[in-house]
């Protein structure tokens, strides 16, 4: 069985409803699918991951300067490697992403190839799309 393990930060609840959601929805693909807030993660949750999908707000001005929240930004610095985990990013925001996802990945520190996904949500549900998305993600 294949596993993906999903990681987060939120700060008022739409980005932990979008990971659940993007959990249940791999869970039912027949995915073995661990979601966990990024206080709560223990480094054996990327043991054997097949995906790791890396999601937090977008914080900035409302048009521009889009970027990770700085809890994010230490703890995707400090996350071991997984070269051979196909990656995610994915966000909730209220009007744009702009530069959200090349920043989100330069905090990174090249521990993962280019994401191959960037999943976006305005309200945390995962939408028709997504899941299309999702389906060719793990496929």
């Amino acid at each position: 069985m294949k596993k993906a393990a999903i990681l987060f930060h939120s700060k008022t609840g739409t980005t932990r409803k979008y990971a659940e959601e993007i959990g249940e929805y791999l869970q039912a693909q027949g995915l073995d699918a661990q979601v966990s807030s990024i206080q709560a993660y223990e480094e054996e949750q990327l043991n054997g991951a097949d995906f790791v999908l890396l999601g937090c707000w977008t914080s900035g001005l409302i048009f521009i300067f889009q970027h990770p929240e700085k809890a994010w930004e230490v703890f995707a610095a400090q996350l071991p490697g997984k070269p051979d985990a196909k990656l995610a990013l994915f966000t909730t925001y209220k009007t744009l992403t702009g530069s959200m996802f090349r920043n989100m990945y330069k905090h990174l520190m090249d521990n993962f190839t280019l994401p191959t996904l960037q999943l976006k949500s305005r309200d945390g549900l995962l939408s028709e799309k997504n899941k299309k998305v999702l389906d060719s993600f793990i496929s």
